[in-house]
This record gives structure tokens, C-alpha cells and sequence, in this order.
């Protein structure tokens, strides 16, 4: 999406804070015994209570068999993204990492974002280095993300952050362009090289969304059709924000 105008920047800003307090929301409902389900349930009520809607139920990704069932996106260890909450609900345990990733739609504009959390109380040394490494290279991306930068310039300040902490990057997944649908041009890989891809322009609107691994970062695809998950079993980090890039900076939309 290409922001044109007041009314869809302003719509833009708004959804973005209201999926911001969503998300807080569900971070705080995170606990040892919460099912995947609850969360789904929350995310939705939460959604719906301020008069918006979940952007990814219903919604059918291109190559996907089916629309996705659930509101929220629950991806718990060795998923990597978009584990459904509710068709095979599982309560959470201590000491797991759990993706959540959540979009909602605005007066027509759609925001998109996810955080990774640390159930039980503070994270363990190896558990905090994963997430820390990724939420760094997200701020990393998003510095990149500048007018007359380039997709690769973000790529590779994401890639430099991941893999400069002992983790590798999950090149098979990565950001894209929202607003007016779900996934919108372009793709925002995970790593690249500087100048190199699309030019940044003002008004753009991307969400980059830097996902690690503490194995080799190698995919397969869940028989539900939805669930990536590490080949190797190893654990996943994902965090992502919406950004608006501009002449005079770039905003986060959904901090």
C-alpha cells in the first residue's frame, strides 16, 4: 500500500495502535495452562469489541488449500509461523517461546504484527539471546527502511543482526507490503544485499518481520497446510511491526 492521502494515513495510525493493545493484551494472557484456543478467542473479542475485524480469519494466502480458521496465528518452539490455535488446541507450558502473530483491519486498512514470548516468568539465558537477536534485527530493519534505500538494504541490516548473534535466518519466510490485503508486493526477505531490490518510497507501507533459528533454518509445511515449522526441530523467534516510511523518518505503526 501506498499512503495517498490524510484519511488513510490516520486510519492507518489508529489500527496500528489498536493491534499494538491487542497484542500487549495477549502477551500479559501468555501463562503456563492457557490453551492456544483462549488466546484465538481473546484476540478476536478484543478485536471485534473495538468495532474492528481479524484480517487473517477467513483469509486465503496464495497457493493455501483452505481460508485460515482462527484469528490469531499461535506458534509455540519449534513453529515458526502461522500454527492455527484452535483446531488442535494445546495449553501452554513453562519455559516455551510462543509466536503471535495478529492482523486486524481499520476502516478498510489493514495493520499486521507479531511478538514472541517467554511463558513462566523471565526467560532462560538461551531463550532471551533468541528472542533479543531477533527484536534487534527488527529494530535493524526498520532503521534500514528509509526513502531511497532498497528491499535489500533491510534484508541485509536483518540478516547482519541474526547471524551476528549465532542464529540463522529463515530464508524461506519473510516481510511484504500491507494495507489494502494481507500480503501485498513487495517481499521483504530476511537477507540481502545492500541496494540491491525495490526502492523505498515515501508513502510505503511494509511489515518486516525478521524470523530466526537456533538450527539451521531449514522449513517443512504441517499437514494442516498453515504450520511452518523448523525441519530440525529446533526453536524459532518471529517479531514484526507495520511501518509507514516517509520523507521525514519512518513511523512504527503498531508499537
Amino acid at each position: 500500500m501506498i499512503i495517498e492521502n490524510p484519511q488513510q494515513r490516520a486510519a492507518l495510525m489508529e489500527g496500528g495502535k489498536r493491534l499494538g493493545a491487542v497484542l500487549a493484551a495477549l502477551r500479559e494472557a501468555a501463562e503456563p495452562g492457557v490453551s492456544t484456543e483462549e488466546l484465538d478467542d481473546l484476540a478476536e473479542k478484543l478485536i471485534r469489541d473495538g468495532g474492528d475485524t481479524p484480517a487473517f480469519l477467513g483469509y486465503t494466502p496464495e497457493g493455501a488449500q483452505r481460508p485460515y480458521p482462527a484469528t490469531l496465528c499461535v506458534s509455540i518452539n519449534d513453529e515458526i509461523v502461522h500454527g492455527i490455535p484452535n483446531e488442535s488446541p494445546r495449553a501452554l507450558k513453562k519455559g516455551d517461546i510462543v509466536g503471535l502473530d495478529l492482523g486486524l483491519i481499520h476502516d478498510e486498512v489493514i495493520v499486521d504484527a507479531a511478538i514472541t514470548v517467554y511463558v513462566g516468568g523471565a526467560p532462560d539465558a538461551k531463550s532471551a539471546k533468541l528472542m533479543n537477536a531477533t527484536e534487534n534485527a527488527l529494530a535493524a530493519g526498520i532503521a534500514a527502511a528509509t526513502v531511497g534505500n532498497h528491499v535489500g538494504d533491510i534484508g541485509a541490516a536483518i540478516q547482519k543482526e541474526i547471524e551476528g548473534a549465532g542464529f540463522t535466518v529463515v530464508k524461506n519466510l519473510g516481510g511484504h507490503g500491507v494495507g489494502v490485503h494481507v500480503h501485498e508486493e513487495p517481499f521483504v526477505a530476511n537477507y540481502g544485499k545492500p541496494g540491491q531490490g525495490e526502492e523505498l518510497v515515501p508513502g510505503m507501507v511494509l511489515a518486516l518481520e525478521p524470523i530466526s533459528s537456533e538450527g539451521k533454518g531449514a522449513v517443512i509445511l504441517r499437514p494442516d497446510g498453515y504450520t511452518f515449522a523448523t525441519k530440525d526441530g529446533s526453536r524459532s523467534a518471529h517479531f514484526e511491526h507495520t511501518i509507514l516510511i516517509e520523507k521525514d523518518g519512518t513511523t512504527i505503526v503498531t508499537a
